[in-house]
């Protein structure tokens, strides 16, 4: 067999474990089907800032590298934990992140959501990756929505076009065209249209773990995702009655503050349990008789990939990432929605005494984003040049990103 393919998923992590979780799903499917594919093995890294994602499962060869963790209050980022500021927390992030892609070398980086990372922090680690290992390959990959236009053009600002072409290869958007296309609604600038290749929503073929749980079926469930903003969202399904026949799960999430569990435990009614955090909520979900949730990325992937009906009560702020979402999958008939403002027990208790004991059919969605993503990573694989012939000699005169970074620091 081949020298083992060396991958990098890389992702800033702020709010909740969205970032992490898809990132780590990426990486199940390509170290288990590159393999099949191209008869090389995968090796790689997952580099975030998210404190205990270590003890996640990730998939053979592959380790994790944490970053100190950063947290963003309204639209501003801030360090979580260090006593520092923020110029400081990415200047450290950034250093980590050179020093892994320098030492590591891969064949494929792929940096999630946010190009250049937070305040520009990973500019210098892509610049010097495309100086030191000129034909790795490297992939920007967003999830499909981003938010509405006017909360992405600020971003879009400090991120140059040109920057973005010169140090990425490619773009891969994981989700279904048909249901939101960012290149037509001015989340993406129009010059970087034309390296985006849609995948599909990343649904099918999730690595499974086993739930935790063994909740009497039938059962239905509500989950707010990493659980730092969905106190309001578990506080009215816990207070809700629930359907005759059934019992209730609950998950709060792991970054819920303990105050507010307390409360939502509290709330609960008879025949809820509430629970802190379960290693697979996707297994809850594909069990359940219907699911309440947020409309995170994650969260709705892995139920777009059951037949389960769904009801989203999209997060409004400060982000419209989530309403533009699940407005998207409603208008398709692929979920229910469900605003913040109208959420109390008695529209949730009427929900689901329409939606137990029914099906929702999603066939039609593009729910197959991990087995492209492989697949396109095998083709990477294929065509790669030896590594021994992709070093770049230290006295190699400037090369054109090296300009264009020059340029625009």
């Amino acid at each position: 067999m081949d020298e083992a393919l060396r991958v990098v998923f890389s992702s800033h992590d702020s709010q909740g474990l969205g970032h992490f979780r898809r990132n780590r799903a990426l990486a199940h499917a390509v170290a288990a089907r590159v393999p099949e594919l191209t008869g090389r093995a995968v090796t790689g890294l997952l580099v975030n800032g998210v404190g205990g994602a270590s003890g996640m499962s990730t998939p053979p060869g592959f380790d994790v590298v944490t970053v100190p963790a950063i947290g963003k209050t309204g639209h501003h980022y801030g360090a979580r934990h260090l006593g520092v500021d923020l110029d400081e927390v990415t200047a450290l992030r950034g250093e980590i992140v050179r020093a892994t892609l320098q030492c590591f070398a891969p064949d494929l980086l792929v940096v999630d959501r946010h190009a250049l990372g937070v305040d520009g922090e990973l500019l210098p680690a892509l610049v010097a990756l495309r100086e030191q290992v000129p034909a790795a390959h490297v992939v920007l990959g967003l999830r499909e929505v981003l938010d509405s236009p006017a909360g992405v053009a600020a971003e879009w600002e400090g991120v140059p076009p040109g920057l973005v072409r010169a140090l990425f290869d490619e773009v891969w958007v994981y989700g279904d065209p048909r249901v939101h296309d960012l290149r037509v609604t001015g989340e993406l600038p129009r010059e970087l249209a034309d390296l985006v290749t849609f995948h599909g929503y990343l649904s099918r073929g999730r690595a499974e773990d086993a739930h935790g749980l063994d909740p009497q079926e039938p059962y239905v469930v509500t989950t707010a995702g990493g659980g730092s903003d969905g106190a309001a969202l578990c506080l009215v399904a816990a207070a809700t009655p629930v359907p005759e026949g059934h019992t209730h799960v609950v998950v709060t999430g792991p970054q819920m503050s303990e105050e507010e569990h307390r409360e939502v435990v509290r709330a609960a009614v008879p025949r809820t349990r509430v629970v802190q955090s379960v290693p697979d909520a996707a297994g809850l979900i594909r069990r359940a008789a219907a699911s309440v949730s947020m409309a995170g990325y994650n969260t709705v992937a892995e139920t777009l990939a059951t037949g389960v009906p769904a009801l989203l009560v999209p997060r409004e702020q400060p982000r419209q990432e989530q309403l533009i979402r699940a407005s998207g999958l409603a208008a398709v008939g692929a979920a229910d929605l469900l605003r913040q403002r109208d959420l109390t027990p008695a529209r949730l208790a009427a929900w689901w005494g329409g939606a137990v004991g029914r099906r929702v059919n999603r066939a039609a969605l593009d729910l197959g984003g991990l087995r492209s993503v492989a697949r396109r990573t095998a083709e990477i694989a294929t065509s790669r040049l030896p590594r021994a012939a992709t070093a770049t000699p230290a006295t190699a005169t400037a090369t054109p990103v090296q300009e264009v970074y020059r340029a625009a620091v």
